[in-house]
């Protein structure tokens, strides 16, 4: 989502003269080529931030016409969403044929809002399920709560028991990264940490394939040595010339095709595409990446 950072020279060197290259994404030890994952598209619509909390219903309504069926939810609080109760929102969305899959939720960290992972969670948990949704999803940790490892440690502590109040609504809670996820900190990774301290039987990841990149580390060493637990994905590409930029999938420099043909490895259930940067205008950008996607 926002939380942007500078990436190491070396490393973003590194990444440049290996994207240019084609090579950034080798195979998997007993993948098989062309076993590309068969789910439906779906979008985060915070991709379209800039537009929905004008028109909710007609900006829905420009998303199934492209032809997405799923959706991704962000802002929820006070039982409300881009400025209308939460259940007229599952209406429009749902009277449009979309599904609304996930969503994304606060820690509440110094909030006074309800629905988030401090204050009021049953609620929002109970409310995403009535919605249909299987995945609410906590998009990031706030900096007051990632400065230190055991700052991590104890974000894992909550996030396992907002996954077993989950559990017993029979949905599932994930954690989505940024690239800070992968910067060292006391000689870490706080990545890893997390894996590590995660429960996976409630908590999976949403991993967001631009920042695993923009942090420098390749996904498929994450497939490899973490089978199974990325049930969600964010995909964006990653500007050609700007690596800083976000552009719609199969605009940039990332190598889909090749992470795609690893999903069942990953454990890849569902997948959204957002984009923070356009090129083209917010519609255009996701019908292209709803095109090149569907097109492997």
């Amino acid at each position: 989502m926002l939380k942007k950072h500078t990436m190491k020279r070396r490393k973003f060197i590194q990444y440049s003269s290996m994207a240019v290259g084609g090579m950034l994404l080798p195979s998997l030890v007993g993948c098989v080529p062309g076993e590309i994952a068969k789910t439906p598209i779906g979008l985060q619509l915070y991709t379209l931030r800039d537009i929905i909390k004008k028109d909710v219903k007609g900006t829905l309504e420009e998303v199934a016409r492209i032809g997405y069926k799923n959706i991704e939810t962000y802002g929820y609080a006070d039982d409300k969403i881009f400025d209308i109760p939460f259940s007229d929102f599952v209406k429009i969305a749902n009277d449009l044929g979309l599904n609304i899959v996930s969503g994304h939720y606060s820690t509440g960290f110094n909030s006074t809002a309800t629905g988030n992972l401090r204050n009021g969670w049953e609620q929002a948990v109970r409310d995403a399920k009535a919605a249909g949704q299987k995945y609410v999803v906590i998009p990031s940790l706030d900096s007051g709560e990632s400065k230190t490892i055991d700052d991590y440690k104890k974000a894992c502590e909550l996030l396992n028991k907002g996954g077993e109040v989950c559990l017993n609504y029979g949905i599932k809670l994930g954690f989505h990264n940024h690239n800070t996820e992968f910067v060292k900190m006391e000689d870490q990774i706080p990545y890893d940490v997390m894996l590590a301290e995660l429960d996976p039987s409630l908590v999976t990841m949403e991993l967001d394939l631009y920042w695993i990149v923009r942090g420098g580390y390749n996904p498929l060493d994450y497939f490899k040595k973490y089978p199974g637990r990325f049930e969600l994905w964010h995909v964006k590409d990653m500007n050609k010339t700007d690596p800083t930029q976000t552009t719609s999938p199969g605009s940039g420099s990332i190598n889909f095709h090749e992470i795609f043909n690893h999903a069942e490895h990953a454990g890849m259930k569902a997948c959204f595409v957002e984009i923070e940067d356009y090129e083209v205008s917010e519609y255009d950008s996701i019908k292209k990446g709803f095109e090149h996607l569907n097109n492997f």
